[in-house]
């Protein structure tokens, strides 16, 4: 793998695979917590509309671009960074490439196309209605959340989705889609140097030599952790009628941030032991497998550069609910007060590794995952030191994040039912 920065301070990494299909991607640090001065659910809809008209095609263009080549391309937002990727052919790879930075350096955004769009998004805004389980999430997120910026929906309302209009969506693109905020990452069977020499050239002709330089817009600091706020948890339980055949509950709190590598890793472990995605969890085997309670339980954990959130997710019949908190509550107790035997936790980190590997392995995730690692830390941490921090792990390190995250007086908790 070759990493490095362009002239325009765009940070860069490639990797040779050896497989026919080739993936780029494109990370911009801006997301919904960066919309201060706009409104709510900008970052989203600019993600939208940059497939709708550039100096040099019209939307039918750009999406049949790499249509025509067998090829996809895809965006997303999240809270911190907007994302375009791609997935072709290794031979049509620096076509994918050069689509990706002109969307972002020459998006047009023709006002009838913003008019349309408005109503996919209102449309897709409406539909959380209909999925409980992701509505319940995101409503928990901002109440954890209050008053910070993480507690902005990443869509957007309704009503601020129908005031955005086009100079905000250039606005937004000038303030903060520069190339010292961006990082291209690509995955393909073409030689390290070769795709080095063809991305350089690439981002000169689109941004121009020291472009990034002179940008005076604000630069989101990464290097130090503690320049940034991290929220405490508002402790709150609450339960909201919704009519559903079923109930669904969040139980959560704040949780470490990207840059607490010691605690970050270790979370990263309980949460998979606690509610991972494999049926032999804690929470799985007790709530799904013994009892039948749950049709799915998970504990996910999501990092944020000044925070993260530890929950734990589920539906289940109403005349359930009562039992698996319950149940909840004495596994939790457990986590906090027993410490794991050498073999279960030996066990327990060969499975997660075993789970990053095999992700690892798909190309695409292993192009977005360097992107994100470029736009977090600057470099992209080796596998083998990252597997070394794991295996460092202690049974005493699993039980003080048990203890600090599962604290009654930090947990909150919300149900729709």
């Amino acid at each position: 793998m070759k990493c490095g920065k362009a002239d325009c301070g765009m940070r860069y990494a490639v990797r040779q695979s050896g497989k026919a299909v080739g993936y780029c991607s494109l990370s911009i640090r801006c997301g919904t917590r960066d919309e201060d001065g706009f409104h709510p659910g900008t970052a989203h809809f600019v993600e939208h509309t940059l497939f709708k008209g550039t100096a040099k095609r019209n939307a039918v263009a750009i999406n049949s671009c790499l249509d025509r080549l067998g090829g996809e391309l895809n965006a997303y937002t999240t809270k911190e960074e907007i994302v375009l990727h791609a997935t072709v052919l290794r031979e049509d790879l620096r076509k994918a490439a050069a689509l990706l930075f002109e969307l972002v350096t020459e998006a047009t955004f023709p006002e009838n196309e913003i008019e349309t769009e408005k109503c996919v998004i209102i449309d897709e805004i409406n539909s959380y209605k209909d999925a409980p389980a992701e509505d319940i999430y995101d409503r928990f997120e901002e109440m954890l959340f209050a008053g910070h910026p993480l507690s902005r929906p990443i869509l957007g309302s309704v009503s601020s989705v129908k005031k955005i209009t086009r100079g905000e969506l250039m606005r937004f693109v000038r303030e903060k889609f520069i190339p010292e905020e961006m990082a291209f990452t690509a995955v393909a069977d073409i030689s390290e140097d070769k795709m080095e020499k063809s991305l350089l050239a690439m981002a000169e002709k689109f941004f121009g030599k020291g472009r990034g330089n002179d940008c005076q817009a604000a630069v989101r600091n990464t290097g130090n952790p503690h320049s940034y706020f991290r929220p405490a948890p508002p402790l709150f339980s609450q339960k909201v009628s919704k009519r559903n055949h079923q109930a669904n509950c969040v139980i959560g709190t704040t949780a470490p941030s990207l840059y607490e590598e010691k605690k970050r890793l270790a979370t990263v472990l309980l949460c998979n032991i606690l509610g991972g995605p494999a049926s032999n969890s804690i929470l799985n085997s007790v709530l799904r497998e013994k009892h039948g309670w749950v049709y799915g339980v998970e504990c996910t954990y999501t990092q944020y550069a000044d925070s993260g959130i530890v929950a734990i997710s589920l539906g289940c019949d109403k005349d359930n609910l009562d039992k698996c908190i319950s149940a909840i509550d004495r596994e939790l107790v457990k986590l906090k007060t027993r410490a794991f035997s050498d073999r279960a936790l030996k066990s327990a980190k060969k499975q997660l590794l075993g789970q990053l590997a095999i992700s690892s392995d798909n190309g695409e995730t292993q192009c977005l995952s360097m992107g994100k690692s470029l736009m977090t830390y600057g470099m992209i941490p080796d596998d083998g030191e990252t597997k070394s921090k794991i295996e460092a792990i202690t049974a005493g390190d699993i039980m003080e994040m048990a203890n600090e995250l599962f604290d009654g007086a930090r947990l909150s908790r919300l149900v729709f039912i």
